[in-house]
């Protein structure tokens, strides 16, 4: 792999041209069809598998028209201290805002509080519903303007008003002031690191030219394909951080390679053909990760992960190709590794006496100092133990919040105190109690059974006599009289685990039902929706996590040609993720230090989150895992021992690594400053995963157990190595080159002696 990634690089640089002008061409075709392509609508909610989602199902079948998915509106009043909401006055404003409602086009039907008995018991607060027949998000601007301009209406007469339902859902905001600051702290690391503000310009150029293409890609798609928009928010995310470290990996071994003494169509190739290899297979690992979600059958979850995996290729193609095609545009702006900025007003010679001081390890005659990546590995080398104990104790303390996580699913009563739909659900859970919010829909199916009204009362009583009930509606039939729904109110809020006890309790009586009526009883609505949800992805987290570890523990097994390598890797990560979901429910759940990064309203954790981070997390580590350690399998495979091969790791991989961590920090850390809660929570969880990743895992407990385990580290059976592929991560074929390619050096020589 590293000769023909060698020769694409070399091609990429001889031909830069052609290669960007085919990017900029994708880049512009993608931008094209996006801004042609129709409006994208929502994500279509669907967990294949189970109860809820049947009846969901059979709802939509034995109830035609009755847009069982359309959004609903809720506009709350609440009457003025010393009135009621009966009052004439009152009762006229609301009677206008329901009329006004009415009106709407995409309006199915608006109800009125006094017919409907929406009105609490103490007469002060009482509600109006309107449904839609669209989901939230496909609604028109103009019919959510014309819901929020009636309860603006409304609350002019002196009224509380608030406006909560899903027929408020709008695009998840991504915190572009947070965007832009990761972007710009990602800048600034990168010119520390690569050393100029041309070098540190590439990456983030390329980065966002291939995020460019992937969203771009993704939004024109969005229509056909049923794509939302968080699935591109999480494309963005991922493809700029990736992106951004790939092309800063190739362009700083670029350098080392210039310093090496190499000309720079040459670096380019080496740099390609070595660096290029780990983004490969770095880049293989994320795909592997994001792609796996797919095994958790939930659709919405598993375009997620396709389309985050495309613009994690697209970043990879970009890195090996244009990458070495802007390194040609570039040419002399791009210094050597470890060369200063020379003082034109200094004699040429001495500059260039003083440059090849430095590249043998002297400057002035005097021995350079260690960099602190080989100062880091050697502390570590010396005390493996200790840091080894320290790193495992500390990442498992910080994990222990982890044991109390809580699952459920964002809604209004997770918002921020500021927003008009936490008003509206605070307003309604004060007049009619905390479990009106989340109201169970009970599906009777009594197709089969000899007498469908018995079998519908046989539920609603049976419903009555349980725990934790408030109401329990009678029964609704369909026209064809076998199907019915009953609406049940519980006692507790919507996420509360007494709410998840009575769906269970319900559900537990369906087979006495059925043995006693032939009638089918199947529990519904958002609530129970959130619930199986989170039971599947709990059910899916243990399979999900062998396919994922077990492919990727197989990969690296042919990338570094050992067993313990990779074993260690898959359990450093397995450490780092345990430890930024107890920092999640710390920060969340909890609410430790939430203040800082902005969480008014703490709660469950969103139940995608632990497999979401295990995939993400993982592929994004093994990017860390693959960059660092192939220095040090290349150097060990070049004849060094194997404490000497870390420490050489270090000295020429560790800076990078560090500021690659820094920069997803901060792309990641740009996304809390988001308003939806799904995607603040993201953006901290991948952020923290990748600092005890990187900072812990990586930099110190790689080294300790590579110091411990020693030659063993790298053992490998000799069954296992005659049938691995030799897939050349480390450029051994390329060495052949040497003899036969001159150096910038050489051509020095030959200048010297000519004259």
């Amino acid at each position: 792999m590293a000769t023909f990634l060698y020769k694409l690089g070399r091609l990429a640089f001889r031909r830069r041209h052609f290669v960007v002008l085919i990017w900029v061409a994708l880049l512009t075709l993608a931008g094209v069809g996006a801004a042609s392509a129709p409006a994208a609508g929502t994500t279509s909610f669907s967990i294949p598998g189970t109860e809820a989602q049947k009846a969901f199902d059979l709802l939509e079948q034995r109830f035609p028209g009755a847009s069982a998915d359309g959004a609903t509106g809720r506009i709350v009043f609440k009457a003025p201290e010393g009135q009621k909401m009966t009052d004439a006055d009152n009762k006229a404003t609301v009677a206008k805002t329901v009329k006004a409602l009415g009106d709407g086009s995409e309006v199915v039907s608006v109800t009125d509080p006094f017919t409907t008995n929406a009105v609490s018991k103490d007469g002060t607060v009482a509600y109006t519903s309107v449904r839609y027949d669209a989901p939230g998000m496909e609604l028109a601007d103009s019919t959510r303007d014309a819901l929020e301009a009636a309860g603006e209406s409304a609350r002019d007469t002196g009224l509380t008003v608030d406006v909560g339902g899903d027929a408020l859902e709008a695009g998840a905001e991504m915190g572009a002031t947070g965007e832009i600051i990761g972007l710009a702290l990602a800048a600034v690391v990168l010119v520390v690191t690569l050393g100029s503000l041309v070098a540190a310009g590439l990456p983030l150029l390329t980065a966002i030219i291939g995020v460019g293409i992937g969203v771009s890609t993704i939004t024109a798609l969005a229509n056909a394909l049923d794509l939302g928009d968080t699935t591109s928010t999480l494309a963005l995310m991922i493809g700029l951080a990736v992106g951004i470290d790939y092309a800063l990996f190739i362009v700083s071994r670029y350098r080392a390679e210039l310093a090496e003494g190499r000309d720079r169509e040459e670096a380019a190739g080496r740099a390609t053909g070595t660096a290029g290899s780990a983004v490969v297979f770095a880049g293989l690992t994320v795909v592997i990760a994001l792609a796996g979600l797919a095994v958790v059958n939930v659709p919405m979850l598993t375009k997620m992960g396709l389309a985050a995996a495309g613009t994690v290729v697209v970043a990879v193609l970009i890195a090996l190709t244009m990458i070495p095609a802007m390194l040609g545009y570039a040419g002399g702006k791009i210094r050597p590794a470890n060369e200063k900025r020379k003082d034109k007003r200094k004699d040429s010679g001495k500059g260039e006496a003083k440059d090849r001081g430095k590249d043998t390890g002297t400057s002035a005659g005097k021995p350079s100092r260690p960099n602190m990546g080989t100062r880091w590995a050697s502390f570590v080398i010396r005390r493996p133990a200790a840091v080894l104990l320290l790193g495992v104790v500390g990442l498992g303390v910080i994990a222990v919040p982890a044991t109390q996580l809580e699952l459920g699913l964002p809604d209004d009563g997770s918002q921020p105190t500021s927003t008009t739909q936490r008003r509206a659900y605070d307003l309604l859970s004060e007049g009619f109690g905390p479990g009106f919010n989340g109201p169970l829909m009970i599906v009777v199916d009594a197709k089969k059974s000899a007498d469908p009204t018995a079998a519908f009362t046989a539920v609603t009583d049976g419903i009555k006599g349980l725990k934790d009930v408030v109401t329990v509606t009678p029964a609704t039939p369909n026209k064809a009289g076998d199907t019915a729904t009953i609406t049940v109110i519980p006692d507790s809020k919507p996420s509360s685990t007494q709410t998840e006890d009575l769906v269970h309790a319900i559900r537990g009586q369906s087979a006495d039902i059925k043995a006693d009526t032939d009638a089918e009883v199947l529990v519904t609505g958002t609530t129970a929706m959130n619930i199986d949800f989170s039971q599947k992805l709990n059910d899916a987290l243990v399979p999900y996590l062998a396919l994922v570890v077990g492919l990727a523990f197989l990969l690296l097994i042919v990338v570094f040609r050992s067993i313990l390598v990779p074993l260690k890797a898959a359990l450093g990560f397995l450490l780092s993720v345990l430890a930024a979901l107890g920092a999640v429910v710390a920060v969340f759940q909890w609410g430790w230090l939430a203040g800082l990064i902005g969480v008014e309203e703490t709660g469950p954790i969103m139940s995608m989150m632990p497999i979401f981070m295990v995939g993400v997390v993982f592929g994004l580590a093994m990017d860390y895992e693959v960059f660092l350690v192939t220095r040090m399998r290349e150097a060990y495979v070049h004849g060094e021992s194997p404490s000497q091969a870390v420490v050489t790791g270090f000295r020429h991989s560790a800076r990078v690594v560090v500021a690659a961590a820094i920069i997803m920090m901060a792309v990641f850390g740009g996304f809390i400053g988001a308003s939806d809660s799904m995607i603040k929570m993201i953006g901290f969880g991948l952020a923290i995963a990748v600092f005890f990743d990187a900072f812990v895992v990586r930099m110190a407990i790689v080294p300790a157990v590579l110091a411990l385990l020693g030659k063993k580290a790298w053992w490998l059976p000799r069954w296992l190595d005659r049938a691995l592929p030799n897939v050349d991560v480390e450029g051994e074929g390329l060495k052949a080159l040497d003899a036969t390619r001159p150096t910038t050096k050489q051509h020095e020589d030959r200048e010297l002696v000519r004259a």
